[in-house]
This record gives C-alpha cells, sequence and structure tokens, in this order.
C-alpha cells in the first residue's frame, strides 16, 4: 500500500465508514474452508508427530514458523499490508506478502478484511463479543477458529488497490496450494519428517498461537495506555513477546496502529521493528512511522501504566 506523508497513520486503513454499519448486531457461522483447514492441520500435526520426529525435523519446523511468523505475518502482512507502517520495493513488497500467506492462515484479502473489520469495532462504544473475544476461551476458540461474523449491517471494504493487485489476487485464491512448494523443498531436504514438522506442524502452531495470544491480549494482561471512546481495551502479553516477534505487546499497538514498532518500552523485544530496521538500514524500507510522528495521537490516549 503506498503511504503518504499527510496520511492519519492511526486510521482504518481499508474501510470507509457509513452511518449505517453496525458493530454489534450479526450472527456467527461456521466457516467451513477455514474450519476443515485449522482443524486439519492440527489433527495432522498432533496423529503424524510420533511417526515422523527428528532431532533436525523439529529444528527446522521451530525455525520456519518463527521465519514466517517474523518475515510474513508480523512485517509482511500486518505491519506493511494492514498498516502500511513502512514502505519497501515492489520485490520485497511481493517476497513478504508472500511469506504471510505461507504462514498459513489465509490470504491477503482476506487476512486485511478480517483484521480492519476487528479493529474497526473494538473502536466503536460497544460491539459483537465475536470481535471483542469476550466470550469463555473454549468459545471463543471455536468462535475464531471455526466460525466467522455475519454483521447485518457490515461497514464497507474499499480494497480496490489490493484486487487490481494480480499478485495480490494470485495469493488469494492459492493461499492454501503454497504450502506444496514448501513441503515439496522440506520433503527433498529431510523426507516426511521434514514436511511433518515444516507444514502441518508450522501451520498449527501460526493459527492456534495467533487465536491465544489475540484472546489473551483483550481479556487480562498489564496496560500503559487507554484509548478514549474505544469499546475495547488491549493488554500486553509479556510471555508471548519474543515468540510472536514483538506482536503481543498489544496495548502499545492499540495506542499506536500505525506504529512500524510495537515493543515501546525498554525491554519489550520487536524483532519485527529490528528487522524493518535492517531493511531501511540497506535502504529496502522508507517512511517508516513511530509513534514520534504520531504527534496528534497523544490526545486520545490515558496513561495508566
Amino acid at each position: 500500500m503506498e503511504q503518504s506523508g499527510t496520511r492519519d497513520r492511526c486510521e482504518v486503513n481499508w474501510i470507509v465508514e457509513s452511518p449505517e454499519a453496525d458493530p454489534l448486531t450479526g450472527h456467527v457461522r461456521w466457516d467451513m474452508g477455514h474450519s476443515l483447514w485449522n482443524g486439519g492441520m492440527a489433527l495432522a500435526a498432533l496423529t503424524l508427530t510420533p511417526f515422523f520426529t527428528t532431532p533436525a525435523a523439529v529444528v527446522v519446523g521451530l525455525g520456519l514458523t518463527g521465519a514466517m511468523l517474523l518475515l510474513g505475518h508480523s512485517v509482511g502482512f500486518h505491519r506493511l499490508l494492514i498498516h502500511g507502517s513502512f514502505r519497501t520495493t515492489p520485490l520485497m513488497r511481493k517476497f513478504l506478502v508472500w511469506c504471510g500467506t505461507v504462514a498459513g492462515m489465509s490470504g491477503p484479502l482476506w487476512i486485511v478484511k478480517t483484521h480492519d473489520l476487528r479493529d474497526w469495532a473494538q473502536r466503536q462504544p460497544a460491539c459483537h463479543d465475536y470481535l471483542a473475544h469476550r466470550r469463555p476461551m473454549l468459545i471463543d476458540a471455536w468462535w475464531q477458529l471455526h466460525c466467522r461474523l455475519d454483521l447485518a449491517h457490515p461497514p464497507r471494504f474499499d480494497v480496490a488497490r489490493l484486487e487490481t493487485d494480480r499478485f495480490i489476487l494470485w495469493l488469494e485464491r492459492t493461499w492454501m496450494v503454497q504450502q506444496l512448494p514448501v513441503a515439496g523443498a522440506l520433503f527433498l531436504l529431510g523426507g516426511l519428517p521434514f514436511v511433518v514438522w515444516g507444514v502441518f506442524v508450522r501451520v498449527a502452531l501460526t493459527v492456534h498461537g495467533h487465536w491465544l495470544v489475540g484472546h489473551l491480549a483483550h481479556r487480562r494482561g498489564p496496560q500503559s495506555w487507554q484509548v478514549a471512546d474505544a469499546g475495547v481495551q488491549a493488554h500486553d502479553v509479556p510471555w508471548a513477546g519474543l515468540l510472536t516477534m514483538g506482536e503481543a505487546w498489544h496495548n502499545n499497538h492499540h495506542a499506536y496502529p500505525g506504529s512500524a514498532r510495537i515493543g515501546l518500552q525498554p525491554g519489550q523485544s520487536d524483532w519485527g521493528y529490528a528487522f524493518i530496521a535492517v531493511l531501511e538500514r540497506f535502504g529496502l524500507a522508507w517512511d517508516v512511522c513511530l509513534p514520534a510522528d504520531m504527534p496528534g495521537r497523544a490526545g486520545k490516549l490515558v496513561r495508566v501504566g
């Protein structure tokens, strides 16, 4: 997404506000495609790892999980595609968005719409329990991993810039299939154990870990700020800061949504921002947004920490 130096870096990028939009009224329905995918990956991981596990496969699987979370989910999807918190070259952008797709949660358009619907709804005075992670853990897990929310009056998305990008559309159509070349390379390198850990375990850890941290980040934990007028406030999940490449400092993210840096306090690890800083040093990232670039945001925040 191209950025402008005058754009509000904290806005919800891909939603157009409309008076009739209602974040509260809707029905949770089973999402067959994502349910079978998420459940199938978890089932395959649980049933196959007892028979196809080697030390090298574990290292490869966990290493790929971290790499795809860092390059793909955190940097490529969240900070670049969704929030536009920095700019990069067309080739690097394609690579990072591809990594986000390979992370295995869904295609780029689905991720953008799912994220921004939740982002928009949580900023309203009230929203549906699905969008606030308000239900007990097991119910929320079922809802988030196996269902979707159909709002009676949803907001309108403006994703024309993404829908005219042939690469984005290709990834959206083939996001499940993108695991096949990865699986083929892993099989050549280490046989079935590499495939089991590098695909099934990796995707299962990613989708279930993403839900767990998201659930906790809207339920309990430390806070430094509260956002005025927002019906849903965020919390940090300190134990997951390193594992999520900085994404678990979610209270910071609600405070400064457009910031490329999420770990803002001393000791808050943020490998996602560290990677962006490396890109910037080599001229591969620019227009990197930080909290200092959003001076107007302070008026919407109440310091609580």
